[in-house]
């Protein structure tokens, strides 16, 4: 069996009730030389099943798997078992209840060929309420925070994501190639929800060439079920921050320690967020004002 140009890998934990959708947006692709492998994270509810259906009706090119033990690892573990078991040269990711565009991999795969030293490419992500409300007027864009259409080298694009006020890559957006992926080792599994994506891509960010577009390829659900949602609920936002802040100053000594403008602004950073999380703690007399 030939290889594909491309592996779409769809992680899903209980997300019955959008995963066709997610999985019809792949189906749906201009471009044809694709191969999709829906890995499942120890769902209870009919995804797997789902899942198995799919595969069975289109044989060859859409694979259901799932961890050993059917048990729960997190996004990361389940990411990684998509990327072990993906064969196209180009890699994609799509959570369950997220889309691509018909013509996402038709232009990103024709960028990609044409800027043969980006590692990476990803553009505008739809944040997407009109799903629920009906309103196109309550979906928007986030700014990309610096000029699109060009290739960004090393570390310009990692600056931006580390601030976190802008949009930078998503996981239902990028493309990237498999061999430069699998150089960075994949995803982090100890990070298992919130950051876990920025984990990765602030991997990527510190060493890709990478092409960034202002073209819009993917529509970012928003609903209380998603494990963004639930995180800001309960205020372990700035939390995980901070862990992703702390772990990835560690990754850069390690891996990179030559850049030590990225590890001045990891350690302000990390300083505000401290300050930020204790502020409200602290007697009224020592609160600035």
């Amino acid at each position: 069996m030939a290889e594909p140009r491309v592996s779409a890998i769809i992680i899903v934990y209980n997300g019955d009730r959008y995963l066709s959708e997610a999985i019809d947006s792949v189906v749906a692709q201009s471009f044809p030389d694709w191969e999709l492998i829906i890995a499942d994270d120890g769902s209870s509810d009919r995804s797997l099943e789902i899942a198995r259906d799919y595969a069975a009706r289109h044989p060859g090119r859409i694979r259901s798997i799932a961890h050993a033990n059917g048990a729960n690892h997190g996004m990361s573990a389940t990411r990684n078992l998509g990327i072990a078991a993906a064969r196209g040269a180009l890699m994609g990711f799509l959570d369950c209840d997220d889309i691509w565009l018909p013509h996402k991999l038709a232009e990103q795969v024709g960028l990609l060929d044409r800027h043969p030293d980006a590692q990476m490419i990803y553009g505008r992500t739809l944040i997407w309420h009109s799903w629920r409300t009906g309103q196109a007027a309550d979906d928007f864009f986030y700014d990309l925070g610096t000029a699109p259409d060009r290739v960004v080298a090393p570390p310009g694009l990692l600056t931006i994501l580390l601030e976190n006020q802008s949009q930078t890559p998503t996981t239902c957006n990028a493309l990237m190639r498999s061999a430069f992926l699998r150089d960075l080792g994949g995803f982090e599994s100890r990070f298992r929800g919130m950051f876990e994506d920025q984990v990765f891509f602030a991997k990527a960010l510190l060493e890709a060439p990478t092409y960034i577009s202002s073209r819009n390829w993917a529509h970012y659900r928003q609903h209380k079920e998603s494990f963004s949602a639930k995180s800001a609920g309960n205020g372990g936002d700035g939390q995980a921050y901070l862990a992703f802040l702390f772990w990835f100053a560690g990754y850069v000594v390690r891996r990179a320690p030559a850049r030590l403008g990225v590890l001045t602004q990891l350690a302000r950073l990390a300083a505000q967020t401290c300050w930020a999380m204790i502020k409200p703690r602290r007697p009224f007399w020592l609160r600035v004002r």
